[in-house]
Formats: structure tokens, sequence, C-alpha cells
């Protein structure tokens, strides 16, 4: 089975994707996650995305479309999570097209819908451990009162740089205007489902868990 998560940033897509990695043994596969993984890599894709992020300019889409290739080649029983990709409707064409290629199909695309000003006060309020990633927020997952991480016992957090009130209205535009398309798109295709993402994580966990079946 192979799904597309689709939502705004901080909509809440790498949480619930990471819930069914360990639930269903599916594979998260992440844009950033793995152009990062790709740059260290050394192999002749790496060092293509490497030769670009170093530039300082935008990866392409051939390039991604061919990270994601490399990893439709490995075994993955539960099957795939695309998780910020795809991004516009040249990348859907460009994705139905490689499944196609590996006699693999797109199951589900899920969008995990939310209110912009909620959104705001949600990602504003978020941070994680430095040590090993565990997310926290302030307004319902807040750092243990210890000060320590949960997961781990660390105690550095982190807030992102771009999670700011006016750096999160500029990704909103860019998801407005490129990203939402791909709602119809996958509408037309008889493919959509809408779940609200603003729910507590376990009620958003049992709308996706219903629609997977």
């Amino acid at each position: 089975m192979n799904i597309i998560l689709l939502g705004p940033p901080g909509a809440g897509k790498g949480t619930q994707a990471k819930i069914l990695v360990e639930d269903r043994g599916m594979v998260q596969l992440s844009t950033g996650d793995m152009l990062r993984a790709a740059k260290t890599s050394g192999t002749e894709m790496g060092n293509k995305v490497a030769t670009v992020m170093d530039a300082g300019q935008l990866v392409t889409d051939e390039i991604v479309i061919g990270l994601i290739a490399e990893k439709l080649d490995d075994d993955a029983a539960g099957g795939f999570i695309f998780d910020g990709f795809p991004r516009t409707l040249a990348q859907a064409d460009a994705l139905g097209s490689l499944l196609n290629s590996k006699g693999a199909s797109l199951d589900y695309v899920i969008e995990m819908q939310v209110d912009d000003e909620v959104l705001v006060s949600r990602i504003t309020a978020r941070s994680t451990c430095g040590s090993c990633g565990e997310g926290y927020n302030d307004l319902s997952k807040p750092i243990p009162a210890n000060g320590t991480c949960s997961k781990c016992g660390g105690t550095d957090f982190n807030r992102r740089a771009d999670d700011n009130e006016d750096s999160l209205k500029t990704r909103l535009m860019a998801y407005y205007k490129d990203t939402s398309p791909l709602i119809g798109y996958y509408y037309a295709k008889g493919m959509l489902t809408s779940v609200d993402g603003l729910t507590e994580i376990a009620q958003v966990e049992s709308s996706i868990s219903k629609v997977l079946g």
C-alpha cells in the first residue's frame, strides 16, 4: 500500500507518518530526509545532490524522482508513505509515471485539513529534543517539568528558526500556491480523503486508520 499525506507545514504529516511506520511497517519517504542522507552518501546521485545544495540551488524534480526511484527498489512489505512529495502537479505526474514503471500504484491520498490561525499557534509552540529528535509542543505536549526528554533523557531542546509567524505565513502562501492544486488533482482521480488534522494525535491516527482499513 502506497499513500500520500497532504497538508500545509505543521499539519502533523510527519507525526502521523511515524505512527504508520511503527504500526504498519510502512516506509516514510521524506524528501528532506532523503536529500540530507543522499548529500553525504557518496553515491553518484548523492554527489549530484551535494553539488546542487552546496551551490545554494534548488534540487530539481528529476533528482528527487531519482532518489525516490532508488528507495522504491528497496523491499517495503508495508508500502511507502510519501511525505512532502509531490508538491506540484508536475511532480504528481512524475510520481505516477514512476510508480507505473515499477509496477506499483498509489492507493490513498489523505489530506490533513487545518485552520491557518490554529496552525500558526501550534507551530510557533513546537520544539524538538536536540539529542534524539523527539517532538514537543508547548500547547499539546510540553517538555517534561524536569526539563529532560521523555524518550532519551536529553536536556537540549531546539526550535526551528523558521517556526515563527512571519516565516510560517510565507510557507503557507507557497503551499496554497503550489501544492493545494493537488487536492483537486487527486479528488478527480477518486483517491482523495480528507481528515481533521486539528484533533488530538490519537484521533487523527484513528481517522487515517479507518481510511486505510
